[in-house]
């Protein structure tokens, strides 16, 4: 499944039943001349942010001519990474890999954001997205979705599933399906998803929804198994894995999309040199191939700058809705 500005709007709706013109900043002679460019990942080393953020940086570094460092700062559902960059200077030495969750569904759960997710960023493009998977440990009772929402059933507010933090789109993963099955799961949040991913590992935890990109590893080596997939069909990767939408859920079908952006007031000619190196970047052979390994998805056609800052606006505006539905009003601590 390839991603398309109206493919993921449609199945955020369905969960519910360029850039802006910004004050500009002149380019630095030379850019990126002085160097490096700093990359915030919203989220812990090991989770999709920093997965993507870490594939890309090498062939940007090299088309740039100047070192990328990816930063990990996470917590507050991405919030406090993407509030960070927001805040920089917009001279195109901080980027950020804007992510679902403190773009797209943030706006939706914090009154108090610190932060305008369209007019507070230079949106520059979209990367692709990744499925949602709820996975359990291989040794877990459950064989398929029906078992596990059976067990929840039978004991409410005992089955826990982790997430990458409160108000990040895997727990309002779990809160729709605790909707959508009538039962009641125990709501485990984390810093991200590779802490949440050890401690699954390791038995604290019987359940957790996620990207597929962080758990590729896992489900390879049989550590975990697949319950179900958010995409709108099976993955070729994973055949067995049934969606969602097959099993009687087709309102959790949605994704995890990624992208890169920076702060508001970026200049024109540095927002297109970006775009034009991410473009050739994430088409790349090699870049193909490793998206492919960690199932992160390409879009259709290239998002312009203007067509991302539509794309992130409206998929907020959607998810807001589904967060108003689920009653979650959340204040960052």
């Amino acid at each position: 499944m390839k991603l398309t500005r109206r493919t993921v709007l449609a199945g955020s709706a369905a969960l519910l039943g360029g850039s802006l013109a910004a004050p500009a900043v002149k380019a630095s002679p030379g850019w990126p001349a002085k160097g490096p460019i700093k990359l915030i990942a919203t989220f812990p080393p090991g989770g999709t942010a920093d997965t993507i953020s870490r594939i890309l940086a090498p062939k940007l570094a090299a088309a740039l001519g100047t070192q990328v460092v990816v930063e990990n700062k996470p917590g507050a559902g991405g919030t406090i990474g993407s509030d960070l960059a927001a805040k920089s200077a917009p001279d195109g030495y901080t980027l950020v890999i804007s992510h679902a969750s403190p773009l797209g569904i943030a706006p939706g759960i914090y009154p108090k954001l610190p932060y305008n997710v369209v007019t507070d960023f230079t949106h520059v493009t979209l990367i692709g997205h990744t499925p949602n998977v709820l996975i359990v440990p291989a040794a877990a009772p459950y064989k398929t979705l029906a078992d596990y929402i059976a067990d929840a059933k039978a004991r409410p507010d005992q089955v826990a599933f982790g997430s990458s933090g409160i108000g990040s789109n895997t727990h309002l993963m779990g809160e729709l399906l605790s909707s959508l099955a009538g039962i009641r799961l125990k709501h485990v949040p984390y810093r991200g998803s590779a802490p949440s991913l050890q401690d699954m590992l390791a038995g604290a935890i019987p359940s957790m929804f996620d990207p597929i990109t962080t758990n590729v590893p896992h489900i390879n080596s049989g550590k975990v198994r697949l319950l179900a997939v958010s995409s709108e069909k099976r993955l070729d990767l994973y055949p067995d894995a049934p969606t969602f939408a097959e099993q009687g859920f087709p309102r959790m079908t949605t994704s995890t999309w990624v992208g890169v952006s920076g702060p508001k007031g970026m200049s024109p000619e540095i927002v297109t040199r970006l775009y034009e190196e991410l473009q050739k970047a994430y088409r790349a052979p090699d870049i193909i191939e490793r998206f492919k390994e960690v199932v992160l998805l390409p879009g259709d056609e290239p998002m312009t700058p203007a067509d991302y800052t539509r794309f992130v606006g409206d998929f907020a505006t959607l998810w807001a809705g589904v967060s108003k539905s689920a009653g979650i009003e959340l204040e960052l601590g």
